[in-house]
């Protein structure tokens, strides 16, 4: 259900299995919505943008969500009030058809065979209370299933692997020790979401240390550490791993030359880009056109 102060960009998948969906919301105004339907199915959420409130009338539950985060639910039928407080809000997505979910994590660890057990019994429930942040992980295979160049039946397949693939890095996420050694409130924590936000936007010439230190207004030693704490890799290895990907995506998915592809990854020449490339893939990035290897 949409309404005039929201303009909705989607992108979906629908396999036999599962059903994966891509949404970006552009709000106008703040303000509160409903959204419901009668369907029955386990669903693995992964915010990507945005601040928002949302009440879950099935699960009887509130949650404040900014920056990314994950969770998996299930219900019989939904009932959603979302509360932007952010002009933009985008969302990932991936809804389980219910028999199929307890046939993969009834073989899973405690948390996923915990949640099956509630999903056989037909009770609304949710794996965690405590929403997780993603991961780079996480965060890498949503990329890969965004911009896949597979196509018909072998696309297929490789959404389905990838599906299952993040339920497993969720399930893993969620085992994890709870404890944070070094960000312990909540507004520190948005900080770091903020921080992660500023390098994606400006991947090609991120801020340093001290300037980002400064920008989102925490210290450099909680920058360093909280972000590893939080993200599971350093500012550094972010800024790394994103710039890779963006230029495997480019190379991939555009005309554009190493050279330029290189310079839009904010490295200062081609040459230092084709070593780093060639790195992290095993192939130069001439070569990567024509390599097996569709993915990104």
């Amino acid at each position: 259900m949409t309404s005039e102060n929201e303009i909705i960009t989607s992108k979906k998948w629908e396999l036999d299995k599962i059903s994966i969906s891509h949404n970006i919301i552009d709000y106008k105004t703040f303000g509160s919505y409903v959204s419901k339907n009668n369907s029955e199915s386990v669903r693995l959420h992964f915010g990507l943008s945005g601040n928002y409130n949302f009440k879950y009338k099935q699960l009887n539950s509130s949650f404040d969500l900014v920056g990314s985060h994950n969770n998996i639910m299930y219900s019989k039928g939904i009932e959603i009030e979302v509360s932007n407080k952010s002009k933009r809000i985008e969302t990932f997505g991936i809804n389980f058809d219910t028999d199929f979910f307890i046939h993969i994590a009834q073989n899973g660890n405690e948390s996923l065979k915990k949640l099956a057990d509630k999903v056989i019994l037909n009770e609304n429930a949710i794996l965690s209370n405590e929403w997780r942040p993603n991961n780079f992980k996480i965060q890498q295979v949503i990329n890969e299933i965004l911009y896949a160049q597979y196509t018909n039946e072998l696309k297929n397949l490789f959404l389905l692997s990838k599906s299952i693939e993040l339920l497993v890095l969720q399930a893993e996420l969620y085992e994890l020790s709870t404890t944070n050694k070094f960000i312990k409130s909540n507004s520190d924590k948005q900080k770091l979401f903020e921080a992660k936000e500023v390098l994606t936007l400006q991947i090609d010439n991120p801020p340093t240390i001290s300037q980002l230190s400064k920008i989102i207004g925490l210290n450099e030693y909680k920058l360093k550490k909280g972000f590893k704490e939080l993200f599971g890799t350093t500012v550094f290895g972010y800024i790394h791993n994103n710039r890779m990907h963006l230029a495997k995506r480019l190379l991939l998915g555009t005309d554009l030359s190493a050279k330029e592809i290189a310079y839009k990854a904010g490295y200062s020449s081609p040459q230092h880009f084709s070593k780093a490339f060639k790195k992290e893939f095993g192939t130069t990035p001439d070569s990567i056109r024509n390599y097996p290897d569709r993915t990104i």
